[in-house]
């Protein structure tokens, strides 16, 4: 990579390549940079800015090809902004922001295209908020939330749509060793 970066994105995209996002490179320099990086040859390649440095932020690939990159932390805190990447053009455009703002979340994108964001963490604390993203409207909805606000969790899409939250932290005991549904 041309930098160095952690607490980034990487999402493999349709031709292969994988798109590197975001990220810090010392804890306080907040990288709006992103690259492609070609497997096949071990190139990479500079591509189009986000228009929001961020990190500890989540990237979903949707139907149609393009990466949305939700939430993180920025200079100003907890993002609640969303990006979608082209990959056949290169270019970030701002969509619909999301209704909490949130970093160290989960996204998963479920089976009819949307994506489902739990979790996280914001400037008022833990976050139990659960938020749909529809890609044909670039519009997001607030969904049932969860039953303890956790961030560093994990989730999985399961086969019958729902989504499985996993683990995590939380302020009512520091490391969970449950799950539920969403």
């Amino acid at each position: 990579m041309s930098v160095g970066r952690e607490l980034l994105t990487a999402t493999t995209l349709a031709n292969g390549y994988v798109l590197v996002a975001g990220g810090t490179n010392n804890g306080s320099n907040y990288l709006n940079s992103a690259e492609l990086c070609n497997p096949l040859t071990s190139t990479w390649t500079i591509t189009g800015n986000l228009n929001t440095a961020r990190y500890v932020h989540t990237a979903s690939i949707l139907a149609n090809g393009s990466v949305l990159v939700a939430g993180g932390q920025g200079s100003g805190g907890a993002l609640n902004s969303t990006e979608l990447y082209n990959p056949l053009t290169g270019t970030w455009t701002t969509t619909g922001s999301m209704n909490a703002a949130r970093y160290s979340h989960t996204a998963s994108t479920l089976a009819n295209g949307s994506v489902l964001v739990a979790g996280g963490y914001s400037s008022a604390g833990y976050v139990n908020t659960v938020e749909l993203y529809n890609p044909s409207t670039g519009t997001w909805t607030t969904a049932a939330n969860m039953s303890i606000a956790r961030y560093y969790h994990a989730a999985s899409t399961l086969a019958n749509g729902k989504v499985l939250v996993i683990g995590g932290k939380s302020a009512i005991t520091v490391y969970q060793n449950n799950a539920e549904l969403c």
